[in-house]
């Protein structure tokens, strides 16, 4: 770290959004001992100013105008939708020659707004970090964004900055991120998404089923219900505005249809060849050899009760999202780096399928064979490409409809499904090392 960067004591750090993300990245950087100055919707000053009363190193302004005035690093917490908007109205008030960066999750028209509306000496260095307010950031993923108008000093500063947060670091471009976020996010978001639409269709709670319950289930279910018990922006501005998202998501929405048709066809030959082919492309030799997830890790977070015997599945959902991969040539693997713990879970699920040759035999002769699931992925066809439809048009007021009705009908397990989710994230986080990856791809790949 060059000796000239400023000194925690003569620096001061400004948050411009106060949600869950915002508030905890004050309260980090509180905590290390920056000051802090924040502010929310001018409506909300009096409470926000209230709740942090306690935290002396937090001052809480009115506006953002005022934030950007006081500040030597401005960070932008707000929802991806409306950043346009918001740095226009704050960016002219911006600091001579600070820094400044945004925490959305889709970096595009996050690097537009900026570039249209801040100051021309005004250095931008922007961040993301991959996961969600209630998980500890310590060891998690959190990407630097690279800017032709930042310093090298300017990008020391803010790694100083952020490095209260014990997070593995790595810099990206923004074109980089949001290709990466969509390998690794948008379209798991959308397979999860699209299995609490169908078990809303059936008027489901899964883990009062015996076939929803153990095992993958635990996983599909406990995440389901972790995106759920979300906001819905947070996914939303991911999908619609990342570029690279649209094309990922449809194509999920096409293999799920595609393998769905097979199945109702009966047609054993072309699915089997199909879902192993892929299977072989995603999972190469030297690809994947080492489970991230076990039996005894899967079974040991369950809402329901196990059942005395596993009921097998067709996990349509599992298959979809491997012969998507393989349509995409997307390689997971290569994004551990940069993954959020949802998508390490998700990639674990279907590794875990996908290395038992007597386990993936069982699923593609459940889905030719047994009509107790065929209802069940009925649903979750249309719902994928309902999903994939929402976004293709970029309508954010049916996005939001779409998946608050959901979160209305799953709302009671919220509570036990984030305590569990907890759990199961750090049971793997703890098996594969914080950074998710396994021992061969970390030779590889380096920690950052």
């Amino acid at each position: 770290m060059p000796k000239h960067l400023p000194d925690i004591t003569d620096f001061t750090i400004g948050i411009i959004g106060m949600g869950d993300m915002g508030k905890m990245y004050a309260k980090r950087f509180s905590n290390a001992g920056w000051r802090v100055n924040a502010c929310d919707r001018e409506e909300n000053y009096e409470s926000l100013k209230a709740e942090l009363v306690e935290h002396t190193n937090i001052d809480v302004l009115e506006n953002g105008h005022l934030v950007s005035r006081a500040s030597n690093y401005i960070i932008y917490s707000v929802e991806a939708e409306m950043i346009d908007r918001v740095v226009a109205k704050y960016g002219p008030s911006t600091r001579l020659n600070a820094i400044v960066g945004g925490q959305t999750s889709c970096k595009t028209p996050e690097i537009a707004a900026f570039e249209k509306h801040l100051p021309q000496d005004v250095q931008i260095v922007s961040c993301h970090s991959l996961h969600g307010p209630k998980i500890d950031p310590r060891g998690q993923p959190l990407v630097i964004i690279k800017h032709h108008r930042a310093s090298q000093e300017s990008i020391q500063l803010v790694r100083k900055v952020l490095s209260c947060l014990g997070s593995q670091a790595v810099e990206l471009t923004a074109q980089e991120h949001d290709r990466i976020t969509a390998d690794t996010q948008a379209v798991t978001h959308a397979a999860f998404l699209s299995m609490g639409t169908a078990w809303h269709a059936n008027a489901q709670f899964p883990w009062e089923m015996n076939r929803y319950v153990g095992g993958i289930e635990n996983v599909k279910i406990n995440l389901t219900l972790r995106i759920y018990s979300s906001k819905w922006h947070v996914y939303a501005g991911l999908a619609i505005l990342n570029p690279s998202a649209k094309e990922q998501i449809r194509q999920y929405a096409t293999s799920v249809s595609e393998l769905f048709k097979l199945m109702i066809h009966g047609k054993r030959e072309e699915f089997e060849q199909r879902v192993k082919k892929a299977g072989a492309e995603v999972f190469k030799p030297g690809r994947g050899e080492e489970l991230l997830l076990h039996d005894d890790v899967l079974n040991q977070f369950s809402l329901g009760e196990l059942p005395k015997e596993r009921r097998p599945n067709s996990h349509l959902s599992l298959l979809a999202m491997v012969d998507c991969w393989w349509k995409l040539g997307s390689v997971p693997y290569d994004h551990m780096i940069c993954s959020t713990p949802l998508f390490r879970l998700w990639l674990g699920v279907t590794q875990y399928l996908f290395r038992k040759p007597d386990l993936l035999d069982e699923v593609i002769r459940i889905a030719i064979d047994d009509n107790s699931f065929r209802q069940d992925d009925l649903e979750f066809m249309v719902a994928a490409r309902g999903w994939s439809d929402c976004v293709s048009f970029g309508n954010f007021d049916s996005y939001r409809d779409r998946f608050e009705r959901i979160q209305k009908f799953f709302r009671p397990r919220f509570s036990d499904a984030t305590r569990v989710g907890n759990e199961m994230i750090k049971a793997i986080l703890e098996s594969t090392g914080s950074d998710g990856m396994q021992p061969t791809q970390r030779k590889v790949n380096g920690n950052v």
